[in-house]
């Protein structure tokens, strides 16, 4: 199935409309360039509304978040909502300052979100209205592992029910669930943490993934997750001694635009809960 949900974005070249923060909206517009999706990236409360109504799909990144942006973002999820156009919401760094945790929760308070994507301290934060964080990188303490994975299965279906959306907490393990059925991938490479904006190029690309797939948000949002994995992998293998992360993070973009429905077929890792 993930071979169709790659091949659904070749074809539709979906527009997405990214309000994403300024550290990575180079790499996010590029990450969706190469997966076949078209990106524009908008935040200026007195044009997202239109911005949104042209786009297929919007993403919602608080990275960088300020007064101007969060009420672009509500503007914008509002009317996407509107639309019945999918959703993605990056809560980045939510627990690490109240304005962080304030503004995710208000989000997710206003705006019916279609993917929520983030590591495991961002989400356990929307979930319990509170939170820690190192940075905007997930507590040592809240780390998936196999040995807490049924824990944070369970937590992801119950947070997945309430909410309604598709709940994706990336890690070591991804966890990707609608309340019902969880993937479980295990694509990646440790590399992967020393790069700044994975996680936020991931919510980009799983834009892509939901609006090219509209029916089928859980499993698009499982094929986006195992295609950035298996591109960390893939860009990995390429690197010689010589090479450090900035040249991973393209090698990383690389293997997305080179990367084939098949080869994402036969390369991702998962089990489905």
């Amino acid at each position: 199935m993930f071979e169709s949900m790659f091949e659904n974005v070749r074809e539709k070249c979906p527009l997405i409309h990214n309000i994403t923060n300024y550290v990575t909206v180079n790499d996010c517009a590029n990450i969706l360039i190469a997966c076949g999706a078209s990106p524009i990236m908008a935040d200026d409360k007195d044009e997202v509304e239109d911005i949104t109504t042209i786009c297929a799909g919007l993403h919602i990144n608080i990275g960088t978040l300020n007064r101007h942006s969060i009420a672009s973002m509500l503007i914008a999820g509002k009317r996407a909502n509107k639309l019945h156009h999918p959703v993605v919401l990056d809560p980045v760094g939510a627990g690490a300052s109240k304005l962080r945790t304030d503004t995710a929760m208000q989000l997710l308070e206003d705006i019916d979100f279609t993917v929520i994507r983030g590591n495991i301290s961002e989400i356990k934060t929307l979930a319990f209205g509170r939170g820690t964080t190192k940075g905007v990188d997930a507590d040592v303490a809240d780390k998936v592992t196999e040995e807490n994975l049924d824990e944070i299965i369970t937590f992801a279906k119950t947070f997945a029910k309430k909410t309604g959306a598709v709940i994706t907490v990336t890690g070591a393990i991804d966890v990707v669930s609608d309340g019902r059925s969880t993937y479980c991938i295990r694509n990646g490479h440790p590399m992967m943490s020393s790069v700044s904006g994975t996680g936020c190029q991931l919510s980009a690309m799983v834009a892509a993934f939901i609006t090219s797939n509209p029916n089928h948000a859980l499993e698009a949002a499982a094929a986006a997750v195992s295609a950035m994995g298996l591109a960390g992998e893939i860009a990995h293998e390429r690197l010689s001694e010589m090479d450090g992360n900035v040249t991973y993070r393209n090698y990383i973009i690389d293997a997305i635009y080179n990367m084939t429905p098949e080869q994402l077929g036969k390369g991702a890792r998962y089990e489905v809960r």
